[in-house]
């Protein structure tokens, strides 16, 4: 745990960074050679994430344990991008499933905590490592699906937003959505292009005026998520989804998804440090940390 403030701060100082992609897989991964055992499963873990990596099928399986509510702290995320870039840069990986190990919720978004009565060099800090995570992620050759087994708000419905699949649980307790209005907090245009290359332009700008969290069946309805499955099916559900995005030539998929996602990914790029400085200086609005102080205050009450 010591390490991990250095490890933060290569994320956070660095600039931007360029992002991971291996070389183009061209085609097919190669089957086991018969009669020998099937290759192993390794996994490595940290504070707030848990990897497990089964080599034979090429896929990972990425679980976050950050209880109570998986938020995304500047540690949270600094373990996420070091993990993500690990997945990236072993060629054993062909996809990653994205999931909760703390029931209920799959992530609660951007930690209040982070982002209230702290200095603007923390604030630099932090926004640095929410767009990294969302560049790594984003940007990523691999295949990747989202096992939503829980609420996702916010900075968590990126997260799944983000990914090339969705699969919630079939539970109408569960909702997801980007609701930073309901905060007094704007999202980000690369948050709100994101959101619209999904949802399309109409739902997306009434969801963000409105701040709105889907329950999953309408989140299904408006396309915020691929399907909806039993809880006690959703990690065989995405395995089998996963098995389906891998049987096609890697290389074509993979270009297929630069060309798609590449001008969004370029546009924050490019912009990465004035959308630095336009957090901070939103965030550090007295207005807004007021706004903020109150919701922690709603959140104690509640615990209470």
């Amino acid at each position: 745990m010591a390490a991990l403030p250095t490890l933060a701060c290569r994320i956070a100082r660095s600039g931007p960074l360029p992002l991971r992609h291996r070389p183009p897989a061209w085609g097919r991964a190669a089957p086991p050679l018969p009669g020998l055992p099937p290759a192993p499963s390794r996994a490595f873990s940290n504070s707030k994430v848990l990897v497990e990596l089964d080599e034979s099928s090429g896929v990972a399986t990425m679980k976050f344990k950050s209880p109570p509510v998986n938020s995304l702290s500047l540690e949270f995320l600094t373990e996420f991008c070091i993990s993500l870039e690990k997945l990236e840069n072993d060629r054993a990986c062909r996809g990653v499933i994205f999931t909760s190990a703390v029931p209920k919720i799959f992530s609660s978004g951007l930690d209040i905590m982070e982002m209230c009565g702290k200095s603007t060099e923390h604030y630099a800090e932090f926004w640095r490592a929410v767009q990294e995570m969302w560049l790594r992620l984003y940007g990523s050759n691999m295949v990747t699906v989202a096992a939503i087994n829980g609420s996702s708000p916010a900075g968590g419905c990126l997260i799944a937003l983000t990914c090339d699949y969705r699969i919630m649980v079939e539970n109408p307790k569960f909702s997801i959505g980007l609701n930073e209005a309901q905060l007094g907090i704007v999202a980000p245009f690369w948050f709100k292009d994101t959101f619209v290359n999904v949802v399309g332009h109409r739902v997306a700008e009434r969801s963000l005026q409105l701040g709105s969290l889907h329950p999953a069946p309408e989140a299904l309805k408006f396309g915020l998520v691929d399907e909806l499955v039993p809880e006690e099916k959703l990690q065989e559900k995405a395995a089998t989804v996963m098995a389906q995005w891998l049987a096609l030539p890697d290389h074509a998929r993979q270009l297929t998804k630069s060309m798609m996602r590449k001008p969004v990914l370029d546009r924050l790029v490019a912009h990465r440090e004035e959308d630095i400085q336009n957090f901070i200086s939103f965030i550090s609005k007295e207005s807004i940390q007021k706004s903020l102080r109150m919701y922690m205050e709603m959140l104690k009450k509640k615990k209470g």
